[in-house]
């Protein structure tokens, strides 16, 4: 083995190109292939009606992702964002009301509460680098009506803790599973055991239809609320009636989407099962390391395998193993760079941290209707900026071979050799 490290000039141990991570996007075949030629010779490209009967792709990805997720409802919108503001609408948030959300995640689970002009109540995260239960207590007031925890980077969030503040401070709780699709905590689907779950079919995700998006719940009423407002209010499809219960927006799912999305779905447990198993032999290394302390996992199992995160003791030892890491073949990145603002942590929300609206009145924040009051500013959530600033992080694709495992696993030693 040469120990000599890449950045130093030594052989890199992996000269190969790494695969591309889009989990879902890089297994379509000529199954997706078949399931978009057969909405198009049918013409029926509007999930409602066409020139023929036929029937709805996007309600039979419906009625499996909600099978297979546990829950009794699943309902098909345009994409992660719109699914997140339609479940906002349907369990009733608005003008007023605050929602707990995480300093680490997309802007988008901010953003979808300023569009439903509420106010975005930024908590600490933890080691698993997603909400923090203490914080999340810290950052209660009597204006608090939702919890938003994110199940980051393929593992759930702390789900026990938090359902139990909701249930003493009888707040509903939104589940954003974006980057999870397919996790689990202690035997439950993520997104199936608050009061909504929310998805994303963007082409970064597990399992993708380019874009789109999936909201899941056991609630009567918000399913009601949701459909009726992801469907222009038209209630005559959602509630029989011709009384819209609200006014409503456009984020339906089309049949092209709801075609791709029902295929992807059958090779999600195959996609995860493989990321899994190769996580597995990387961590195993990893937990034998000191200097490293790996991101902590509430439940393993449901863990759905699409990266590695783990801490080191300083922002600059991080930088430096990364930066070795990379030049061995390796990718793998640090978290907080300024040169490209990441737009997963809170402090480039710039908008949100100057309480900009989708208005030049600076509504929500001004609303008449908000009697609390919310302060940002880019060092008020100090241990996520702690954590994320000695933060590792590695991609783990199902399309690596046990021989490219191996290499990362040989490039992980040769770099903590000499560097730790």
């Amino acid at each position: 083995m040469n120990e000599k490290l890449a950045i130093h000039g030594g052989q890199p141990v992996r000269t190969k190109p790494n695969p591309p991570m889009f989990p879902g996007g890089m297994a379509i075949d000529e199954r997706e292939e078949a399931a978009v030629l057969e909405v198009l010779r049918n013409r029926r490209l509007f999930r409602y009606y066409g020139p023929k009967p036929a029937p709805s792709k996007v309600e039979e990805f419906e009625k499996k992702f909600a099978e297979i997720t546990g829950s009794k409802y699943a309902l098909g919108v345009s994409s992660g964002t719109a699914a997140l503001i339609t479940a906002l609408v349907g369990a009733g948030v608005g003008p007023g009301d605050e929602v707990i959300v995480p300093a680490y995640t997309f802007v988008a689970s901010a953003a979808a509460v300023v569009a439903v002009n509420a106010i975005p109540v930024i908590a600490e995260v933890d080691d698993t680098l997603t909400l923090d239960p203490a914080s999340v207590e810290q950052n209660i007031t009597p204006y608090t009506k939702v919890l938003m925890p994110v199940h980051m980077r393929g593992i759930g969030s702390q789900m026990d803790e938090i359902m139990g503040i909701a249930r003493r401070h009888n707040l509903k709780v939104i589940e954003d599973a974006a980057q999870a699709d397919g996790g689990s905590y202690k035997g439950k689907m993520l997104g199936a055991i608050g009061d909504a779950g929310c998805f994303s079919l963007q082409f970064h995700k597990i399992i993708t239809s380019g874009e789109g998006g999936v909201v899941v719940t056991n609630d009567d009423e918000l399913i009601l609320r949701a459909k009726n407002y992801h469907d222009t209010g038209a209630s005559w499809r959602s509630s029989g009636s011709g009384y819209p219960v609200l006014p409503g927006v456009n984020y339906r799912m089309n049949e092209l989407e709801g075609a791709i999305a029902l295929v992807q779905l059958g090779k999600r447990q195959m996609l995860i099962d493989t990321m899994r198993k190769h996580k597995k032999r990387i961590k195993d290394v990893l937990k034998g390391i000191l200097g490293i302390q790996l991101r902590r996992v509430p439940d393993e199992e449901g863990d759905t395998g699409i990266c590695i995160m783990f801490f080191l003791e300083t922002r600059e030892k991080a930088l430096e193993i990364g930066k070795a890491l990379h030049a061995e073949g390796v990718p793998a990145g640090t978290m907080m760079s300024k040169d490209i603002p990441d737009w997963h942590i809170y402090i480039h929300w710039k908008h949100i941290l100057n309480k900009r609206g989708n208005n030049d009145v600076g509504c929500p924040f001004t609303c008449p209707l908000y009697k609390g009051r919310v302060e940002y500013s880019e060092d008020m959530c100090p241990k996520t900026l702690d954590y994320l600033t000695r933060t590792v992080h590695m991609d783990v694709s199902p399309l690596l071979t046990d021989e490219d495992v191996n290499e990362i696993i040989e490039a992980i030693l040769k770099v903590t050799r000499a560097l730790l």
